[in-house]
C-alpha cells in the first residue's frame, strides 16, 4: 500500500501532534508520522479512516489532501492574516485591560469594571474556550485549551479577575510570539531548501515558450538564461557556461557546463546561456528528490524524540492529577480558605502542558538537518544525527571515496613478447561492457573504436577481473594479482605499489599497467579533522592490492587498512570491529553507496559520496554527501554533536523551569501570571534556541 500525505491545517500544538500519531497507530495504522515542522501526515492506508481518527483527537484540525502541495501559497497568506488578525485583538484586550485596571483603581461601578475585564478577557480568549468546549465533547480534557480554560474562569470563579484576564492575555502573546518564531524557523528551513525553478524556457519549433517545470518531458529541449535556476535534470547539447552548484553541494566555486555535460535542477546558470535537453521530469529529478529526502527526514524520530512523546504523555495527567490533590487536601488538613489552594492548583494547571518540550525537540533536529542539506550532506532522518554524534570508529572505502577514482594508465610493463599496443588493445577488448573506472582508464588508453563482433563470450569473475573470448576463441583475462594465482598463471611480479591490471592471453601472461588513482584534496585534512573530534580509530577497508592500500595508510596515517577484500569480507570486517566496540560507541562506513551496499546496510550509519545525484547513492545510504568531498564527514558530526547539545539544553531548561515552578507552586510563592511564563515562555525560550542550528 502507498503512502500518502495530508496536511494538517491548524495544527499549532506539537504535543497534539503526537496524540495523533498514537491513536492512529492504535487504530490499526502501522505507518503513521506526523513532520510538526512542514505540518503534514505520512500515512500507509484508508485516508478517509485516518481524516476520522484525527477529527476524532483534534477536531478543530481541517486535513488537506494535496500530493502536489498547491495550497501551500494560500495556506502561507493564510497563516499571515490570522497573525494580523490576532494582533489586531491582542492590541484591543490589551487597552481594555489597562483601562479595567485604572478604573478599579480609582473605584468605579464594580459591575462596569467586570464587564470591562470580561471583554477584554473574550477578545484574545475566545479561541481558546471555543477549542476546550469542542475537545471536551470529545473526552480530550488534558490539552492547553483545557487547561487554561478551567485555570482562567477559576480565577474569575474567586473574584481574581485582572489575574484571570492578564493570564490569558499573557497567554495568547506567547501563542503570538511562538508562531511568530516558528513561522520565521519554518521559513528559514523552507528557504535553505527552496531551490525549485518556478519557470522553464521551452523550445517550440522556432520560438520559446514560458511553462511550469511540472508540463516538462523526456526529450524536450529548453533554455537557460544567465541568472535562471536549471528546473529539471538534462544534459547540455550547446553552449559554455559556469553555473553555481552551491545549492546542492554547498560549494562557493562555480562548475564549468559545456556540450555534454551533465546539469541537475537546482543549479544556477551564470554567465552564458545554455541549450539544455530534459533527461527527467521534476517529480524525478535531483532537486525534487532532495527536498523528499529532507523533508520527510522526522519521520525517523531519534530515541530523544521517543522519549519526550512517552514523557509528555503521562508529565500532563500527573501534574492536572497533583493540582486536584493541592485543592482539595491541604484546607481539609490546616483549615486554611479553599479558595487559597484552588488557586494554587490552577497555577499547577497553567503549567502542565509540555508544549515546550515537544515543540523544540523536533524543531532543532529538523533545524540540524536542514543546516547539512545547506553545506550539501542529506541526512535521511533526526536518528542518524544522533548517531553521528557518537561516532567513535570511521572506516573508509578507498576508491572515490578516499581517492579520485579517476585512473589513468600511467605505466604498461610487458612480457613474454606482448607489445604495450597489444596488451592495452586486448585488455580493452575484455572491459568493453565494464563501467568501472579501471576499465574506463584502459579503453581511454585504446583511443580507437572497439569492434564488437569480435566478442564471443564475457564474463566477469567478482574481485578477480574480466574473462572474454574472441570470435577467433583467443582468450584474455584482465584483473588483479589474484586472477593470476586462481587461474594458476605463471608470472613474474606480483607486488605493484599501484594499482595494477594484469593481462593474460590464451593462459600466458602479457604483462601488466599501472593505473594511478589520485588521493582527494580534502582527504588528509578530513583525517586530521576527525582525530580532532575524537574518533578513536579511522581505517580503510578496500578491494584493491595490499600494496595500494598500504600506500594510501601511510600518507593519510590510518590506524589501520584491510585490502583484497570482497564485498563479503568488508561486511566481515566490519562486524569484527563492531564485536570489539562498547555499545554506546558508533561505527560511521563512508563508501559510494553502489558496490558498497551491504557494508553500509550493517554499519551504524552508512554514508555515501552522492556523485551529485546518483541514483543508488541517495537510495542506499543513510546520509549523502552530494559533492564527493570526505571532509564533509567531520563537518556533519560536528552539526550532529551541536544539534544534539541544543536539545538537551531544551530538555533541562524546560523540565527544570517546569519542576522548579510546580514547587513553586505548590507553596504559595509562583502566581498565575509566572505560571504562564513556565509554560509559554519557556517554549518561545527553547525554540529560539532551537533555531541556532541554522546559524
Amino acid at each position: 500500500m502507498s503512502k500518502k500525505k495530508l496536511k494538517l491545517d491548524g495544527l499549532g500544538c506539537a504535543n497534539c501532534a503526537y496524540k495523533i500519531e498514537e491513536e492512529l497507530r492504535k487504530r490499526g495504522f502501522v505507518s503513521a508520522s506526523i513532520n510538526f515542522v512542514t505540518k503534514e501526515l505520512e500515512i500507509e492506508g484508508d485516508v478517509g479512516k485516518a481524516k476520522r481518527v484525527i477529527k476524532s483527537v483534534e477536531p478543530n484540525i481541517k486535513v488537506i489532501e494535496d500530493e502536489k502541495n498547491d495550497h501551500d501559497f494560500a495556506h502561507q497568506h493564510d497563516n499571515e492574516k490570522n497573525s494580523k488578525n490576532m494582533l489586531f485583538f491582542i492590541i484591543s484586550s490589551v487597552a481594555l485591560f489597562v483601562t479595567g485596571l485604572v478604573m478599579s483603581y480609582y473605584n468605579f461601578n464594580s459591575v462596569s469594571v467586570i464587564g470591562i475585564f470580561a471583554t477584554s478577557y473574550l477578545l484574545v480568549g475566545w479561541k481558546v474556550l471555543k477549542n476546550a468546549f469542542v475537545n471536551s465533547i470529545h473526552g480530550k480534557l488534558f490539552d492547553e485549551n483545557f487547561l487554561m480554560t478551567v485555570a482562567t474562569l477559576g480565577a474569575f470563579a474567586i473574584k481574581e479577575y485582572p489575574e484571570a484576564v492578564a493570564v490569558i492575555l499573557f497567554y495568547m502573546i506567547g501563542e503570538f510570539l511562538q508562531d511568530s518564531a516558528l513561522n520565521k524557523s519554518r521559513r528559514s528551513i523552507k528557504a535553505l531548501l527552496d531551490l525549485k525553478a518556478d519557470y522553464a524556457n521551452l523550445k517550440v519549433e522556432n520560438k520559446v515558450v514560458k511553462v511550469r517545470p511540472d508540463e516538462l518531458n523526456i526529450g524536450d529541449v529548453i533554455i537557460v538564461n544567465p541568472g535562471e535556476k536549471i528546473p529539471v535534470d538534462g544534459v547540455t547539447i550547446e553552449g559554455n557556461s559556469n553555473v553555481d552548484t552551491s545549492a546542492l553541494t554547498g560549494e562557493s566555486t562555480p562548475r564549468v557546463m559545456m556540450k555534454g555535460s551533465k546539469i541537475l535542477s537546482g543549479m544556477i546558470n551564470l554567465t552564458s546561456l545554455l541549450t539544455v535537453e530534459v533527461t527527467r521530469k521534476l517529480e524525478e529529478s535531483t532537486i525534487s528528490r532532495i527536498l523528499r529526502l529532507v523533508q520527510n527526514a522526522t519521520a525517523r524520530k531519534a530515541k530523544t524524540e521517543r522519549f519526550i512523546t512517552k514523557f509528555a504523555r503521562y508529565y500532563t495527567p500527573v501534574v492536572v492529577g497533583l493540582a486536584a490533590v493541592v485543592a482539595v487536601i491541604p484546607p481539609l488538613i490546616t483549615g486554611d480558605p479553599f479558595s487559597e489552594w484552588f488557586y494554587r492548583a490552577l497555577v499547577l494547571l497553567v503549567i502542565s502542558c509540555p508544549c515546550a518540550l515537544v515543540l523544540s525537540i523536533p524543531l532543532g533536529y529538523f533545524g540540524g538537518i536542514g543546516k547539512s542539506a545547506k553545506e550539501g550532506v542529506l541526512v535521511k532522518g533526526s536518528n542518524f544525527l544522533d548517531i553521528l554524534s557518537g561516532a567513535k570508529v570511521v572506516a573508509f572505502d578507498k576508491t572515490g571515496t578516499l581517492t579520485k577514482g579517476v585512473f589513468k594508465i600511467t605505466k604498461t610493463e610487458t612480457r613474454n613478447g606482448f607489445t604495450q599496443k597489444e596488451i592495452i588493445k586486448f585488455a580493452a577488448l575484455a572491459e568493453v561492457h565494464s563501467g568501472h573506472p579501471i576499465a574506463l582508464a584502459i579503453k581511454e588508453a585504446y583511443g580507437e573504436e572497439i569492434e564488437m563482433a569480435q566478442i564471443k563470450d564475457l564474463q566477469e569473475i567478482a574481485g578477480y577481473g574480466v574473462r572474454t573470448t574472441l570470435k577467433n576463441n583467443v582468450e584474455i583475462m584482465v584483473g588483479n594479482d589474484r586472477l593470476l594465482h586462481r587461474f594458476k598463471i605463471e608470472h613474474d611480479t606480483c607486488h605493484v605499489v599501484r594499482t595494477a591490471a594484469h593481462v593474460v592471453i590464451d593462459k600466458k601472461y602479457a604483462g601488466y599497467m599501472v593505473i594511478s588513482d589520485e588521493l582527494k584534496e580534502d582527504a588528509y585534512e578530513a583525517v586530521k579533522r576527525l582525530r580532532e573530534l575524537g574518533i578513536k580509530k579511522i581505517l580503510m577497508i578496500t578491494g584493491d592490492s595490499k600494496d595500494v592500500a598500504e600506500n594510501i595508510a601511510k600518507q593519510l596515517e590510518l590506524d589501520e587498512f584491510h585490502a583484497e577484500l570482497m564485498p563479503e569480507d568488508k561486511v566481515r570486517v566490519i562486524e569484527e570491529l563492531k564485536e570489539k566496540m562498547t555499545p554506546k560507541d558508533k561505527m560511521v562506513f563512508v563508501g559510494d553507496g553502489i558496490n558498497d551496499a551491504p557494508v553500509i546496510a550493517r554499519a551504524d550509519v552508512g554514508i555515501a559520496m552522492g556523485a551529485l545525484g546518483s541514483d543508488a547513492a541517495i537510495e542506499t545510504a543513510d546520509v549523502v554527501i552530494m559533492d564527493d568531498r570526505p571532509s564533509k564527514l567531520p563537518m556533519v558530526i560536528e552539526i550532529a554533536r551541536k544539534t544534539q547539545r541544543i536539545v538537551w539544553q531544551n530538555i533541562v531548561f524546560a523540565l527544570g523551569v517546569k519542576v522548579a515552578f510546580i514547587g513553586l507552586g505548590i507553596i504559595g510563592v509562583t502566581t498565575m501570571w509566572e505560571a504562564v511564563f513556565a509554560d509559554v515562555g519557556v517554549a518561545i525560550i527553547a525554540l529560539f534556541n532551537a533555531m541556532r542550528i541554522l546559524k
